[in-house]
């Protein structure tokens, strides 16, 4: 039997997840790799949970990027 591929978003918050890009990246490296206002136009955390939540395509964008950074890493 095979095993299924592992979610690497499993366990993760979507703040933490955020949190981690940002200390990555910065902000301005994080819009220039997702164009998205939340991330342009006075930054902040909370501002930037609330469009991801309610904004399911800049929510895939972020994950996507996230992922990538972690395959990056390990």
């Amino acid at each position: 039997m095979t095993q299924p591929q592992k979610n690497p978003l499993h366990g993760i918050t979507l703040e933490a997840l955020l949190t981690e890009l940002v200390a990555q990246h910065g902000w301005d490296g994080l819009a220039q790799r997702v164009d998205i206002r939340c991330f342009k136009s006075d930054p902040s955390i909370k501002s930037s949970l609330t469009f991801l939540r309610r904004t399911p395509w800049a929510r895939e964008k972020v994950e996507a990027l996230y992922v990538q950074l972690r395959q990056q890493q390990g």
